[in-house]
């Protein structure tokens, strides 16, 4: 997995402790932990969520500070670490997929966080209700009107410097600019104001996988308990602020985010990724009648026909109906085929979309039919409501793989027809329930607790854990 974030980051020997030895609460201990922070949430009246990079190792990138973390490995001389995906790939934690269950119920009020990994916004947590503090590897931000970009390839810059790419706005057209923060940049005062309010009207931060380092955002949490708001810290290192903390857990995140929401009786949400790509159909013009067409296909990115599709490795043409026609396999992008056929003659294409690693069905196939004497009708479906429908298809059906047009237009003048795709390239449900990999939670035991509001008589020995099905 690229790493590309830490390796482009300017050097500075100071980054704090680092190295530190993870230390786990005993099962027992951990149970009692999970059951008070529980009772904490369902008493809260505004909760926030500040987070750092330990919610999304298990989504395999590496942290900063662990004893196998980016800083932490470099101090030693050895190196930026592996990871296990793309970092484009990477899917949502469990932990971030239970606080867009917390969020969706009204509980989670605002998310704060240091990761610039876009994981949260996958997640499904609305971007007004989310501070990246550190920018986003995935947003570029126009600096002259303010738009933003969230792209499915991971910029080539960091440190806020002008891309490649420029701001769509007919009235704007400015450079692009990265968003993430290297380590001179000042935090962005949007972000930071909309941290510091809801901090200052927090009644509970609870920080999820941060050494609590930083500065200054490692201070926004105190905010909250200078208004008698409490602190809650997850995180298996020690961290400065430990003493000003009300609760201090020593577990997994994703172990303790599954219990406290088992003990709510809350389910938490599936993820299912939704990508979106390109298929161009060119016709070009004839000067003298003639009985062929000359014709183009590509398969390209929303993001522009230059930019490069991560998720898609080939794609394969065949033509069922017209053996004669050679099957064009493309493996280099961009993916273009170029072809004479006759025009008298209907053409039926079939397309099988063969993607890259990291994403959970290997491939789709879509007909694409063709007829050069008729006129193509235009599409142009809700993009919102079509990438929910796919979303619940895929939920429903428990696999990957689904597809659908959302926009088919003829650009008359080129003779061009673009057609926008979404697709459902992964799944993660984490609604079954498997007591045996989250045995170190309760060992097992049986605990009797009241939460409020009829939630008694509940065993924290079955908690939700991830369960990948692909297809």
């Amino acid at each position: 997995m690229s790493l590309g974030y830490a390796e482009k980051l300017s050097y500075k020997e100071d980054v704090g402790d680092v190295g530190m030895s993870e230390m786990f609460d005993s099962p027992d201990d951990l149970q009692q932990k999970i059951q008070q922070l529980a009772k904490m949430i369902k008493k809260s009246k505004h909760l926030v969520a500040f987070t750092g990079a330990g919610i999304s190792t298990s989504c395999g990138i590496p942290d900063f500070r662990g004893p196998k973390g980016v800083w932490t490995l470099q101090r030693e001389g050895k190196g930026i670490p592996e990871a296990s995906l793309p970092f484009h790939r990477a899917s949502p934690s469990l932990t971030h997929m239970a606080l867009v269950g917390l969020e969706k119920a009204g509980i989670l009020k605002f998310v704060i966080s240091q990761n610039v990994d876009s994981l949260h916004l996958r997640s499904g947590i609305p971007r007004q209700k989310l501070s990246e503090l550190h920018g986003n590897s995935f947003r570029e931000v126009c600096p002259k009107c303010g738009k933003e970009y969230l792209r499915d390839f991971e910029l080539e810059t960091v440190g806020l410097k002008e891309t490649s790419r420029r701001c769509i706005d007919a009235k704007c057209g400015a450079k692009l600019r990265d968003s993430v923060l290297d380590w001179e940049d000042e935090l962005p005062p949007t972000e930071m104001k909309a941290a510091e309010r809801n901090c200052r009207m927090s009644d509970l931060v609870l920080c999820l996988g941060t050494s609590l380092q930083i500065t200054p955002a490692c201070n926004l949490p105190l905010k909250s308990i200078r208004n008698g708001g409490k602190m809650v810290i997850v995180n298996l290192q020690q961290t400065p602020k430990d003493n000003r903390a009300s609760l201090v857990i020593r577990g997994f995140v994703d172990k303790v985010m599954s219990g406290v929401l088992h003990l709510l009786k809350m389910q938490i949400p599936p993820y299912v990724r939704v990508d979106l790509f390109q298929i161009i159909f060119n016709q070009f013009r004839c000067t003298s009648e003639t009985k062929y067409a000359k014709w183009s296909l590509r398969v390209t990115s929303i993001h522009g026909e230059k930019a490069l599709i991560p998720f898609i490795e080939s794609v394969e043409v065949t033509f069922p109906e017209r053996p004669e026609l050679k099957t064009a396999v493309l493996h280099q992008q961009p993916f273009f085929l170029k072809r004479e056929t006759l025009k008298s003659r209907p053409l039926h294409m079939v397309l099988s979309i063969n993607f890259s690693e990291g994403c959970g069905c290997k491939f789709i196939s879509i007909d694409y039919p063709v007829d050069f004497e008729a006129s193509t009708e235009d599409i142009n479906e809700d993009k919102n409501i079509v990438i929910q429908q796919l979303r619940d298809m895929a939920n429903e059906d428990r696999f990957c793989g689904q597809s659908y047009v959302i926009e088919r237009k003829l650009i008359s003048d080129s003779g061009k027809t673009i057609s926008t795709y979404a697709v459902a390239t992964n799944i993660a449900q984490f609604d079954e329930l498997s007591p045996s990999k989250t045995a170190h939670i309760s060992n097992g035991e049986r605990e009797k607790m009241n939460l409020g509001s009829g939630v008694d008589d509940i065993s924290t020995a079955n908690v939700p854990t991830k369960k990948v099905r692909v297809h």
